[in-house]
């Protein structure tokens, strides 16, 4: 089953705005896809998450809530606190088990991680621990503000370690003022694996079909 597990250099960085172009772009080649945000936090109780939200509505796999968001949260913290005051443990199982059902409906899952790479879960996994458990080809969001540079090679590094599947990069310019942001790109072209599926201009609106198509390439293995 084809699937991808996308990552961020940090919070805020913009994973659902790629996950969201890349689920058009898969869904422009005529396959059924499916999206996943394991663990949402920050959302009023009774509420829809706001990244889950523009995940379904960019999906075209209809599936039940509690497999695409099995963990959903009130308080905008770490996954491990949210769930520790909710009096709960994140269970890695579950997502799996959660997975596994939106995959045998879907040709592609995107799945979409929250924070940062290494963001605890639980008192011994984190958000590394997950992707490694899927062992899906990871697409690494690297927000294009001072500090990118660093924060892409180590988490680069902390993916290359654990020897997961690499589908690529993508630069998402997340401050406009930022100084030397054409360097910065040439930085990480130079010193990240290939290959960069794209690199987005600032653009605080939604993404749409027509701009995913624009700037993103899907990885090979998902291009044919």
């Amino acid at each position: 089953m084809k699937g991808l597990f996308v990552t961020g250099t940090d919070t805020g960085v913009g994973k659902t705005r790629v996950a969201v172009a890349l689920i058009h772009a898969l869904r422009a080649r005529g396959l059924r896809v499916a999206a996943m945000k394991p663990v949402s936090a920050g959302s009023p109780p009774g509420e829809l998450n706001e990244d889950v939200a523009a995940l379904l509505q960019a999906a075209d796999v209809e599936a039940d809530l509690c497999d695409v968001n099995p963990y959903a949260f009130a308080d905008p913290v770490a996954p491990h606190i949210a769930a520790q005051q909710a009096g709960i443990r994140i269970d890695l199982e579950v997502v799996v088990a959660a997975y596994s059902r939106l995959a045998a409906a879907a040709d592609v899952v995107v799945v979409e991680g929250a924070g940062g790479w290494r963001v605890p879960l639980n008192n011994r996994d984190d958000m590394a621990d997950l992707a490694q458990r899927l062992g899906l080809p990871v697409v690494l969001v690297v927000g294009l503000r001072l500090g990118c540079l660093s924060h892409a090679l180590l988490t680069v590094e902390s993916i290359t370690h654990r020897q997961l599947p690499w589908a690529g990069w993508v630069g998402n310019h997340i401050d406009p003022a930022m100084a030397f942001q054409h360097e910065n790109v040439a930085a990480l072209h130079a010193r990240l694996p290939a290959p960069c599926l794209g690199v987005q201009a600032f653009e605080p609106a939604a993404c749409s079909t027509a701009s995913a198509l624009q700037w993103l390439t899907l990885p090979q293995e998902l291009a044919s």
